[in-house]
């Protein structure tokens, strides 16, 4: 470890690429939704959300499924419906057709907290894009859009 901290700096020929200023904004990003998940005190992060957002859109689903479609890892899935499960957000039952699945649906109070998530949300979308103005933010929702969809 330093004994003198110094700010972070960026050579030249890097600090201008879009692949760097991407990976500078998604490590800002990640920090911003990190903090304001971890100030609520109740343990759900950016996954659990996801996962909510998922089975409230899509309706209940495999656990197998819910992980493929959210591209969340099946161990990751598993842990972070244990999680809700405990917090009474999810409900898993087993399929009465394949009974080695597990059926997956969000449950009243699992709908409520992805409401006050999406305010969560919501804030760290406007501390993200403050410097933008509301035109800039439409057009840089589009732009990534595009370049994530390549």
């Amino acid at each position: 470890m330093r004994e003198h901290s110094r700010p972070e700096r960026t050579p030249d020929r890097l600090k201008d690429r879009p692949t760097w200023l991407l990976g500078r904004a998604a490590a800002r990003s990640s920090a911003l939704l990190a903090a304001a998940f971890a100030g609520r005190g109740d343990g759900l992060r950016g996954y659990h959300y996801r996962l909510l957002a998922a089975l409230e859109q899509w309706g209940p689903e495999s656990q197998a499924d819910l992980g493929r479609d959210t591209g969340i890892d099946r161990s990751d899935v598993t842990g972070a419906l244990h999680e809700l499960e405990a917090q009474g957000l999810v409900e898993r039952e087993t399929d009465p057709v394949n009974r080695r699945r597990k059926i997956v649906s969000i449950t009243p109070a699992g709908r409520s907290t992805l409401r006050r998530l999406d305010a969560v949300l919501d804030e760290v979308q406007d501390d993200l894009l403050a410097p933008l103005s509301a035109t800039q933010r439409r057009q840089y929702a589009a732009i990534m859009a595009r370049l994530a969809d390549s």
